[in-house]
């Protein structure tokens, strides 16, 4: 039977951990029996045995921070095959051999060369070898063992933040949470009360409370206004070992704001405010400002202005300036001295945003009286219309009265006023006014055919004061009067196919007047009586101020008779009637079979000088055989 002997450690320490660990190389021997371990430390000796093939090693605890004047022990490997004759080297690796835990390769001594930190660095996991100087072969297996760093209270609690910033609404109940704030200890939470965080706080009583354990701040006053006080400095300390004397602390700023509710009505300084404005004040100018003060802020604070009553709320109006929160008092209607000089209007100020939860502390408006006096000026003449409108026959006569303007001085002195046309907008001077009473006269002949509206400008202009003018436009329509006859629309001149019919319509003709009838147009259609019957042509009245030319035979030559002058009379409908004649020229032409027209009289139109048909065939051949 085979047997092996194994590495066993001497231990420096006070305590002891049993953990199981397995070998990083595994010796199989289907034959081998149980195998001893010795440990030794430097207090007792201790007898291991392993009784399976994982080895069973001690966890090793050193103290961190270490500040004594020699390196910390650890502990010792060793192997009952070590003879002490130096044979033997024992090699240590893993986490920190070699830095920081150096052993002796001839005793097995370890030792830590550094001073440690558990925040860093916990534990440590190291394997450890025994060789042989001379074969270089391991006598033992490699195997496993833990060194864990034991925790000390070296490390004070440290918040999140260096500072919070947190708000609450003003007038919230006791214990409304505020902010949550929370440190951390880099101590060993498991082991004792190292890192076990109790919360309290220095600064910001009575005005708000920490949950020790949670860190949740709280109101402590009911009621707290952000009109008294806005902003609130918190120092919140967290100490370590469960709050207890000796324990090591940190502490945090908390910087809490008051927000605004809406917890104020706004309310006028003063109960009644002046303001005057001339008479000449156009609408929209504005008066002056008023204000209540709201000492809420935002959205809380902005008020709506309005006329609730008073004998001035059709005259003037108010607005909201939103950026100052003022009311604007502006003129709505044109004002006049003359009819009312003062007047007092009962202004009111609401909140726009109120808060039902505190409509209890009553009405969230307030009521002001403005007066506003009305300061008299000296303003222009003012006519009795806006305008004004004059019709006149055009065939008036010159020098006659056709209408008059009417203006008067508004203040209380009635100024007396004179009255002029501005020739700018009358250069031909056809209209003239008295400048006693403003009535106007026509100096010239009208025509409305061919002026058919004057539109002149009037001017009333005080005596006492040639400044104060005003002006008016005069609109002047020329009536109508049937002064001008019915005429042709155009010039006509139609033709008739020689193969025409009886009763055939061979032409429409209308006709046009410059007078304006005012029931419009009215024409009617004759011959003149020396063609009232008339063996050629007839006429046909349409009835809509047309009419219509009709053949008044079967058949018609141009050899015999190649133009007809076809006169006719028309009359319009008004007084007093006029009427004139027009000729309508009529050619007789050769048509096709479809009434086109083919060819009208070509002998008239090429052989003024009278050429027979045969000369003018003679001529046309010449042409052809020159070409």
């Amino acid at each position: 039977m085979r047997t092996y002997s194994f590495l066993t450690v001497l231990l420096c320490g006070c305590m002891f951990h049993a953990v199981h660990m397995m070998p990083s190389q595994k010796r199989t021997n289907k034959n081998s029996l149980s195998e001893r371990i010795t440990g030794l430390s430097e207090n007792d000796g201790k007898t291991l045995h392993r009784t399976k093939r994982g080895w069973m090693w001690n966890q090793f605890f050193l103290l961190e921070e270490y500040t004594g004047p020699d390196t910390q022990y650890v502990g010792k490997l060793h192997t009952d095959q070590d003879k002490g004759d130096g044979n033997l080297k024992y090699i240590l690796t893993g986490d920190g051999a070699g830095s920081l835990f150096i052993i002796d390769e001839n005793t097995g001594d370890i030792h830590a060369a550094k001073k440690l930190d558990r925040e860093e660095k916990s534990l440590y996991v190291l394997r450890a070898k025994a060789i042989d100087r001379k074969t270089g072969r391991q006598v033992e297996p490699e195997s496993e063992f833990i060194i864990k760093i034991h925790d000390i209270n070296d490390n004070e609690p440290k918040f999140t933040k260096d500072m919070y910033t947190a708000s609450i609404p003003e007038m919230s109940g006791v214990g409304t949470s505020v902010i949550q704030v929370t440190a951390t200890d880099a101590d060993d939470a498991n082991y004792g009360n190292s890192a076990k965080v109790v919360y309290s706080i220095l600064q910001g009583q009575p005005y708000f409370s920490v949950d020790p354990e949670t860190g949740v701040i709280k109101t402590a006053l009911p009621d707290m206004s952000r009109e008294n006080r806005e902003q609130y400095q918190v120092v919140i300390q967290a100490k370590d070992m469960g709050g207890q004397m000796g324990g090591l602390s940190g502490t945090t700023t908390v910087n809490i704001t008051l927000t605004d509710v809406n917890d104020n009505p706004p309310r006028f300084p003063q109960s009644t405010y002046q303001f005057s404005s001339p008479e000449s004040a156009r609408p929209g100018t504005p008066l002056g400002r008023i204000k209540a003060n709201d000492p809420d802020v935002g959205e809380n604070a902005e008020i709506e202005y309005s006329i609730s009553n008073g004998d001035g709320s059709d005259m003037f109006d108010i607005t909201t300036d939103k950026d100052t929160q003022e009311g604007i008092i502006t003129v709505k209607k044109h004002l006049d001295f003359e009819n009312k000089m003062l007047y007092t209007l009962r202004v009111e100020a609401t909140n726009t945003h109120p808060d039902p939860r505190f409509l209890h502390l009553g009405p969230f408006k307030d009521t002001a009286f403005v007066k506003i006096s009305v300061e008299d000026i000296d303003e222009p003449p003012v006519f009795s219309r806006p305008w004004y409108l004059i019709e006149v026959d055009e065939d008036v006569k010159e020098g006659s009265m056709i209408g008059q303007v009417v203006a008067q001085d508004p203040d209380i002195t009635k100024n007396a006023i004179k009255y002029s046309v501005d020739r700018h907008t009358d250069l031909d001077r056809i209209f003239n006014i008295y400048s006693g009473n403003g009535s106007l006269f026509i100096s010239k002949p009208l025509d409305r055919e061919e002026t058919p509206w004057y539109n002149i400008t009037v001017i009333a202009t005080e005596i006492n004061n040639p400044k104060q003018s005003s002006q008016i436009p005069v609109f002047i329509r020329i009536l109508d009067i049937n002064d001008h006859a019915p005429e042709f629309a155009k010039y006509y001149e139609t033709f008739v196919c020689e193969s025409a019919k009886a009763g055939q319509l061979i032409q429409t003709v209308s006709a046009v007047d410059k007078d304006e009838p005012p029931r419009g147009h009215k024409f009617f259609f004759e011959l003149v009586p020396e063609f009232a019957v008339h063996p050629n042509f007839s006429i046909v009245d349409n009835k809509d101020n047309t009419v219509g030319i009709m053949t008044g035979r079967n058949g018609y030559s141009r050899s015999k008779m190649d133009t007809y002058l076809l006169p006719i009379i028309i009359f319009d409908n008004d007084y007093p009637i006029q009427s004139s004649t027009g000729t309508l020229t009529i050619r007789v032409c050769a048509c096709d079979s479809r009434g086109n027209m083919q060819s009208c009289n070509a002998e008239a139109l090429l052989l003024p000088a009278g050429l027979s048909t045969g000369a003018l065939v003679a001529i046309l051949l010449c042409i052809i055989i020159l070409l």
